[in-house]
C-alpha cells in the first residue's frame, strides 16, 4: 500500500502549489485569493526515487457547524485520518499567526508524524518566519520555495528518513555477506559543466560500457538519466546532465527544458562535480555554475576533464588548487582532481575526493568546541565598531548539517558587515576541517529580557 501524505495549513500558504511541484504537473487550481481548494485532491507525487500518495487539503479555518467553511475542515479532517504522516505548512514570509498557533495543536493531537514546511522561502526573505516556526514544537523547519523548486533536496532527506525502507530481495544472501557498505545508501552525484566537457564520457568509464551517447557535437545530452554505480565497495547514484550555458544563448525550448532537468539534478544532489575542459578552464560560465552549486548548499568537486591531452603537467595541479581558491573563494579549499574520462586517469581520485566531500557536508560540531573557537577568533579579530558602539556577539551553534549551518546570536544582526562573517567563515573552515563545502551563518539577535518593561518616569 502507497504511503499517504497530506498537506494542511492555514489558506494561501502554497499548499496547491506544493501538491502541483510535487505530482509534477497543474493538477490544483492556484490563485493569491485564499480558499481556492476546498475538496481534497489525490495524487501519485515523485521526489527523486521516492513515491508516495498526496493530498491536497482546504486551508484549515474555523466556520460555523453545517457552513461551507466547516464542511471543507471535515474534509480535510478525513484526509489527515487516512493519511500515513502530515506536511504542515507555514508562510515563512508572513511569519507565525495566531492560526497557525492553534492548528499545530491541531497537527500534534492528531497523533502523525508531522514535517514543517517554511513556505516562500527563496532568498532570504523567509528567514526570520523559519526561525519563528521553531516555537510551534514541531521540529526543525525545512525551508522552501513551492514555487520555484527551491529546498526540495532536504525536503527528500527529510520523507526518506520518514517513509518505510522498501522491501529487499535476496536478504539472506546480503546478510550472509555481511559487509557495512551493502547497508550504505548510495550517494547522489550530478556531473554537470559546459556542453561538451565530458561528462557522459565519464560515467561511461565509471560503468565500464557505452550506457550514455556521447558525441563530439554539443548537446547530445537532453535528459538527467541516473545510473547507479559501485566503487570500492561504496554505491552512487550518479545523474548526467545537459550542459549548462549561458541563459542568453538558449534560445530553444527543448533546451530550456533539459537545462531546466539538469538544475533539478543539482538540487537533488549530495555532491555535485563540476567538469571544466582542461584546455579551456574557469571561464565565467563554469564559475557561474560553481556559484549555482554553492547557493544550493550542494557539496562540490571539481573535475578538470581531459588532462590527456594537456604537456607539461608538471606543477599544474597546485596551480589548478590555487587558480580554484582565487575564482571561486565563497569555497575555499574545494577538492579539485585532474581527470581523463576517455583515458580513466585520475578515476580513483576523483571518487575519494567525492566520498570526503560528502562527509564535509554532513560534517557537525560539537557547541562547546564550536564556542572556544568562536572566543579565540573573535578576540583574534574583533568585531567592527558601528556608529561609535561595538558589536556585541554572544554565542554560536550548528541547526543541522548539509551543509553545515549555524546561528550566531549577537545584538544588532543588520550591522554586521559580510566582510566579518567571510572572516569567520573562512576561520572555521580551517579549526574544524571544512574545505570546499558551503558554510551557512544565519544572524539571530538575542532578545533583551527587560526590553518590555516600561521605564519609570524621571
Amino acid at each position: 500500500m502507497s504511503f499517504t501524505i497530506a498537506i494542511i495549513g492555514r489558506p494561501n500558504v502554497g499548499k496547491s502549489t506544493l501538491f502541483n511541484r510535487l505530482v509534477g504537473q497543474k493538477l490544483a487550481l492556484v490563485d493569491d485569493q485564499p480558499g481556492v481548494t476546498r475538496d481534497r485532491r489525490e495524487g501519485e507525487a515523485r521526489l527523486g526515487d521516492l513515491a508516495f500518495t498526496i493530498i491536497d487539503t482546504a486551508g484549515l479555518d474555523e466556520g460555523a457547524k453545517g457552513s461551507l467553511t466547516a464542511r471543507m475542515q471535515e474534509q480535510t479532517e478525513t484526509a489527515i485520518k487516512s493519511a500515513d504522516a502530515l506536511m504542515f505548512v507555514i508562510d515563512a514570509r508572513a511569519g507565525l499567526t495566531p492560526t497557525d498557533r492553534a492548528f499545530a495543536d491541531f497537527a500534534r493531537r492528531a497523533g502523525k508524524p508531522v514535517l514543517l514546511l517554511a513556505n516562500k522561502s527563496e532568498g532570504r526573505h523567509g528567514d526570520a518566519g523559519a526561525m519563528e516556526a521553531y516555537a510551534l514544537g514541531l521540529g526543525e523547519p525545512i525551508q522552501i520555495s513551492a514555487e520555484h523548486g527551491e529546498g526540495l533536496g532536504e525536503l527528500y532527506d527529510a520523507l526518506r528518513a520518514l517513509m518505510p525502507e522498501p522491501p529487499e530481495e535476496d536478504a539472506s544472501e546480503d546478510e550472509d555477506e555481511g559487509g557495512e557498505e551493502d547497508t550504505q545508501r548510495p550517494i547522489r552525484v550530478a556531473i554537470v559543466g559546459r556542453p561538451n566537457a565530458g561528462k557522459s564520457t565519464l560515467i561511461n568509464y565509471l560503468l565500464g560500457e557505452e550506457r550514455l551517447l556521447t558525441s563530439p557535437e554539443a548537446g547530445t545530452t537532453r535528459d538527467a538519466i541516473a545510473v547507479e554505480i559501485g566503487w570500492n565497495g561504496r554505491g552512487f547514484r550518479v545523474f548526467d546532465t545537459a550542459g549548462l550555458r549561458r541563459r542568453s544563448r538558449i534560445e530553444e525550448k527543448l533546451e530550456k527544458l533539459s537545462v531546466a532537468d539538469a538544475l533539478r539534478a543539482v538540487r537533488f544532489a549530495e555532491v555535485v562535480v563540476l567538469m571544466i575542459d582542461a584546455q579551456h578552464r574557469f571561464e565565467e560560465q563554469d564559475l557561474r555554475i560553481a556559484d549555482l552549486i554553492e547557493r544550493e548548499g550542494r557539496a562540490l568537486v571539481i573535475a578538470v576533464n581531459k588532462w590527456d591531452l594537456m604537456d607539461g603537467k608538471g606543477g599544474q595541479i597546485a596551480a589548478l588548487r590555487a587558480d580554484a581558491d582565487h575564482w571561486l573563494p565563497q569555497i575555499a579549499g574545494v577538492p579539485v582532481v585532474a581527470v581523463s574520462g576517455l583515458m580513466g586517469e585520475g578515476i580513483d581520485r576523483l571518487m575519494e575526493a567525492i566520498e570526503k566531500a560528502y562527509a564535509v557536508w554532513n560534517k557537525r560540531v560539537a557547541t562547546a568546541a564550536l564556542n572556544r573557537w568562536f572566543e579565540q577568533a573573535t578576540s583574534a579579530s574583533p568585531p567592527p565598531a558601528v556608529s561609535g558602539r561595538r558589536l556585541k556577539l554572544n554565542y554560536i551553534t550548528q541547526t543541522k548539517a548539509r551543509p553545515p549551518s549555524f546561528v550566531l546570536f549577537c545584538s544588532r544582526a543588520d550591522a554586521v558587515p559580510d566582510s566579518y562573517l567571510r572572516y569567520l567563515v573562512n576561520s572555521m573552515r580551517e579549526a574544524f576541517g571544512l574545505p570546499g563545502t558551503p558554510v551557512r551563518i544565519t544572524l539571530r539577535e538575542k532578545q533583551n529580557p527587560f526590553a518590555h518593561k516600561r521605564k519609570r518616569p524621571s
